[in-house]
């Protein structure tokens, strides 16, 4: 018998002080290797819907998407992409796959899919429920609801529909054209609206009879900058008010030098919109250094190619207003010591006088709820935010649910579209008398994607091309239209390019470890060296013995057992992996596979008896 080394490893292994084999069938382990989808609070499932666009399946691709952030051209133009840094291709080449755009490539190219929209059934099922604001938390609990026979009312403060995605986001980013139509996918399930129908007493809305009540009302009231002058002029505007009133057409005009006050996404909307109505100077003034910007890099990117200057380290102390009449801005300079990324001291260093015409105070927005009694059982924190569950959505008081901006404050409309979907199954539950946060797990389902001996179902080519860049209206025309839409979108042979970027990550390395014979075929010809065979130890240990070292450490490594031959085991870095399949190709005796992934993250349709094919609403006809 031969005897091993009595190494570190092998005394380690002797006391039981090895890894575990990786459990696989946790729907989370795979979910976190696709990282995209893991980033996306909606979880869209964002591989299969590149392959599809790939493929030229435009209308599958659009409702692959649909199914979790039901808004796929509002979002291809407009979301503040969580998935993008979270795409394993930016740590191969620094640039991410262009998913958002992407998105928007199967929304512009798709046909008519309102045959493939949910079926509406038309008997009722009884329960009525309210949603207050017809903005996107509202319109995805409506989405959801409608499928299962409730009768949905929206409660909108406004002529139309559409919340912040209407009345802050511009229509040079996106088209009103395009909001629409997605919202009118909703909005003609057969959901009842009531128009300018402000809700003054939420006391009087539970007298009205609906079984649950949803609000949706976002974060309204743009908050202020106090500081002397602040009301002396009426050439100060707040950010999401004064965007509103373009949106509106109540304001079409501002003066030739305008300044931004505030640099998040608000910030770059105003200042970019400032140009389309006339001004000449548009200076963005930010209190801290660029390190600390809330606004997106893109935005940023954006506002700068329009020759928008964005001015660091200046603190607003004054606005300096003569008989009535606007002159300028007084600024602290600000100096700032900053150690490991953050803030240490600051000092005021100077002051400086910026001239202008129009300020537009952009520093944030806040919930508002005057119209809520505080004695319905509606608790409210310190800030007068609502008191809500962040699993169920309810407040606390039964059957009345927040979501969105209304509940925790703003942030992004995919945010707001998945505290939908969970309002949805909440507001559902509720209405059936069952527990709230007895919820579904997420399910996993894998299949083989292989087509013959060296043919996979997918395209597996390392393609080393640089993300594509988008295409833009000339600056010399840009400006002429408030609404002409500055980016063009991919074209075909754009879309093709990017689409090969991705890395499959939920195409998954499926390891059968009693079939491994340790011919070490599949280390020689992974390109990566993620790929491993050693003897098993603890995990600072074993990293020190792969083939690559490990760079990001929250990257969850395979494992698996012991194999037959030598007692070692098969470790895989899933960051380095690119899913290529060389080394189920490769292998002799098919240990390994490649297989997607599905995961199914349950919506309200799911906790409805008899949906037992687990077929999205999404995957129905209409009937007729």
């Amino acid at each position: 018998m031969r005897e091993l080394p009595a190494s570190g490893a092998h005394y380690r292994a002797c006391f039981k002080l090895t890894m575990k084999r990786t459990d696989t069938s946790n729907p989370e382990y795979f979910h976190k290797v696709v990282d995209c989808q893991w980033g996306c609070p909606a979880h869209t499932d964002v591989p299969e819907y590149i392959r599809l666009i790939a493929q030229g399946r435009f209308d599958d691709a659009y409702m692959v998407n649909r199914e979790s952030n039901i808004f796929p051209g509002i979002l291809g133009r407009v979301c503040d992409r969580p998935c993008e840094p979270a795409c394993r291709r930016g740590r191969m080449d620094e640039k991410p796959v262009a998913i958002c755009r992407l998105k928007r490539v199967a929304a512009d190219h798709r046909g008519d899919i309102t045959d493939r929209l949910p079926l509406i059934p038309p008997e009722k099922n009884g329960k009525k429920v309210a949603l207050i604001g017809a903005g996107c938390a509202s319109l995805a609990v409506a989405n959801d609801l409608m499928p299962l026979g409730y009768e949905v009312t929206i409660f909108e403060a406004q002529s139309v529909a559409g919340g912040l995605m209407r009345f802050n986001i511009p229509a040079f980013r996106l088209p009103i054209e395009v909001l629409n139509e997605e919202i009118a996918y909703i909005v003609d399930m057969g959901v009842e609206v009531h128009y300018n129908h402000r809700i003054e007493s939420m006391s009087q809305l539970l007298e009205q009879g609906f079984d649950a009540i949803f609000v949706g009302s976002g974060a309204p009231r743009g908050k202020e900058l106090k500081l002397p002058g602040r009301y002396d002029s009426e050439n100060v505007h707040i950010g999401i008010d004064w965007l509103e009133s373009v949106a509106f057409g109540h304001i079409d005009a501002v003066g030739e030098n305008v300044l931004i006050i505030g640099v998040g996404n608000t910030a770059m909307d105003c200042c970019r919109t400032s140009l389309r109505l006339g001004a000449k100077n548009v200076k963005v003034m930010a209190r801290k250094p660029r390190e600390f910007f809330k606004a997106s890099v893109w935005e940023l990117e954006d506002a700068e190619e329009e020759n928008v200057e964005i001015v660091v380290n200046r603190s607003p102390k004054e606005f300096v207003v003569e008989d009535g009449k606007l002159k300028g801005m007084l600024f602290e300079l600000m100096e700032y010591t900053i150690e490991n990324g953050r803030i240490q001291d600051q000092d005021v260093i100077g002051e400086e006088f910026v001239p202008c015409d129009d300020v537009v105070v952009a520093i944030g927005q806040e919930n508002a709820f005057p119209w809520i009694e505080r004695d319905l059982g509606i608790e409210f924190n310190p800030w007068e935010e609502p008191v809500v569950d962040k699993v169920t959505f309810e407040s606390r008081r039964k059957g009345v649910l927040f979501g969105g901006a209304a509940a925790f404050g703003p942030k992004n409309i995919i945010w707001a579209v998945e505290h939908g979907h969970q309002a949805a199954i909440s507001i559902h539950r509720h209405c059936q008398g069952e527990s709230l946060t007895d919820r579904l797990p997420v399910t996993l389902n894998l299949s083989s994607r292989k087509m013959g001996l060296h043919e996979w179902s997918y395209s597996n080519s390392f393609d080393p091309v640089a993300r594509r860049k988008m295409m833009h209206v000339p600056l010399a025309t840009r400006f002429s239209e408030l609404g002409k839409e500055v980016e063009l979108g991919f074209d075909a042979e754009l879309a093709a390019q990017e689409v090969e970027r991705c890395l499959n990550c939920d195409i998954q390395t499926v390891f059968t470890d009693s079939l491994c014979i340790e011919c070490d075929a599949c280390l020689d010809i992974c390109p990566t060296q993620c790929l491993t065979i050693t003897s098993n130890g603890d995990k600072e240990d074993l990293v020190k013995r792969l083939k690559a070292p490990v760079v990001e450490h929250e990257q969850p490594l395979f494992v698996s057992d012991e194999l037959k031959q030598t007692s070692r085991v098969m470790v895989k870095d899933e960051n380095f992996c690119i899913h290529c399949g060389l080394c189920a190709e490769r292998c002799p005796t098919a240990a390994w596979d490649m297989q997607k992934s599905l995961l199914n993250f349950p919506q309200a349709i799911d906790y409805v008896d008899g949906n037992k094919s687990g077929e999205h609403p999404c995957q129905k006809r209409k009937a007729g």
